[in-house]
């Protein structure tokens, strides 16, 4: 009798063990699919972002040809940063220059960051100026 209860005890540390090491291979197969769903889903949010990264620069170059660009293409001198354009309204067709004109380009869901706000304000407050500077070489 003792010994059946030694082989019957054996027989159910096997079996613990066997739905021990399934639950083990089976967590581990769950969580290599799941990471790699994430991966699958992270590479796509990346190139999601990228094509719109490509899309607003092309978008930024080819904008002072665009219908309803504030300024004629002539008269903007791109910049790119803080701000995409400035224009100079009416060199080109006269060489007096009527106004300036600070553009920033957006697409989809772009927004302004931090500095493209606060040039923003500082030429809405008229916080700008004129310096001509002449070095002493």
């Amino acid at each position: 009798m003792h010994d059946f209860l030694t082989i019957n005890h054996l027989g159910y540390v096997l079996v613990t063990l066997g739905v021990f090491i399934v639950g083990l291979i089976f967590g581990r197969v769950f969580q290599k699919l799941k990471d790699m769903s994430f991966i699958k889903k992270q590479r796509q949010d990346a190139v999601k972002k990228s094509r719109a990264v490509i899309g607003g620069q092309v978008a930024e170059q080819i904008a002072p040809y665009l219908p309803d660009f504030p300024c004629n293409p002539g008269d903007v001198c791109f910049l790119g940063k803080p701000v995409d354009f400035v224009g100079f309204t009416g060199l080109a067709e006269s060489d007096e220059i009527r106004e300036v004109v600070f553009v920033e380009v957006k697409t989809g869901q772009s927004k302004l960051n931090g500095h493209e706000k606060q040039l923003r304000e500082a030429i809405q407050k008229g916080r700008v100026r004129y310096v001509e500077y002449c070095p002493s070489i």
